[in-house]
């Protein structure tokens, strides 16, 4: 066979096969008139090449795998050169990991003395990690349904509440000016050290305060630059609790610290109850002027949620 057709079935391109000769690893027959002649084992030797470089090993040191095959073993391991092979393949990774780990290990250092450097608090356990613990969000929670809890909202105007923020002033909700402002409500932030509700993760939409508001801090500048006048937090935590956070993730916005819940009772906003805490559903307000625009719910993945908010803004421009 020719050259163009052992290269499609080998699932490789022709440019590697001929690489392959130069190593000496494929020794086609030729023709008469001096074209390479590939055959099925020539086709088996590539494959080989091809699966072992999807493992990382590299295509000069297959060799072993190919002589085991060329002497007529039916699989390319059944050699004690192949075996050897694979142990030093081992060994080197082991090695890569180890380094890595160690890297990573410094990576988290920097993270927990960066997330904490001016902070009053410190974290309770200098090797936790947080980008583990508090950003990744499990694969399996479950997704919250619409209820219809926040249908009502879009239209509805903003009551003269004023809520504590942790910028040490009162943010007053109908007065927040003519443009646009965004404020994400999460039931509550998990902070390093201590204990979330029992059974926060089976509770849907509960799960990922932290992820979501990393995601509006690395959006900022974005969700200003398509037409928010200011993004802020709000959650039923106390304002030294909201600090804390804002301080550990950076957050260059306020939290707003709405502890009887008074926005849920003025506006009938969706909250739950856990572990004798009464908790706000999660939920975004766009609001303009003193006016709510639009509301987000239910809310999910909330990795994921400063993006959809953005995708929002830039589809109704202002």
């Amino acid at each position: 066979m020719q050259i163009s057709e052992l290269a499609c079935r080998a699932g490789v391109t022709t440019k590697a096969v001929r690489y392959y000769e130069s190593l000496g690893l494929l020794t086609p027959e030729r023709l008469a008139n001096g074209y390479r002649d590939y055959n099925e084992h020539d086709v088996r030797l590539t494959q080989e090449i091809r699966a072992l470089g999807g493992l990382g090993i590299p295509v000069e040191r297959t060799r072993p795998f190919l002589d085991c095959l060329t002497a007529g073993h039916q699989n390319a391991d059944d050699c004690p050169a192949s075996l050897a092979s694979y142990r030093d393949a081992i060994d080197e990774l082991t090695v890569r990991i180890e380094g890595l780990a160690a890297r990573r290990a410094v990576l988290v250092a920097r993270l927990q003395q960066a997330a904490h450097r001016g902070s009053h608090v410190s974290p309770d356990n200098e090797e936790e990690d947080l980008m583990t613990d508090y950003t990744d969000l499990p694969a399996d929670l479950p997704v919250p349904e619409d209820d219809g809890a926040a249908a009502h909202l879009p239209g509805t105007k903003v009551p003269p509440l004023e809520l504590r923020g942790t910028g040490g002033t009162a943010v007053r909700l109908d007065a927040l000016g003519a443009g646009r402002t965004v404020i994400y409500i999460y039931p509550l932030t998990g902070r390093p050290g201590v204990d979330l509700p029992d059974g926060w993760d089976s509770i849907p939409g509960a799960r990922g305060c932290t992820p979501e508001a990393c995601g509006f801090r690395d959006h900022h500048q974005d969700l200003l630059a398509a037409g928010v006048d200011s993004v802020f937090g709000l959650s039923s935590q106390e304002t030294d609790y909201q600090r804390e956070v804002v301080e550990r993730l950076k957050l260059p916005f306020q939290m707003l610290s709405d502890p009887a819940r008074s926005l849920a009772r003025e506006l009938g906003l969706p909250t739950f109850e856990t572990s004798g805490l009464t908790l706000y559903k999660r939920l975004t307000l766009i609001i303009r002027g003193s006016v709510v625009e639009y509301a987000f719910y239910p809310i999910f993945p909330t990795n994921e949620h400063a993006d959809q908010v953005l995708a929002w803004l830039r589809e109704n421009p202002l």
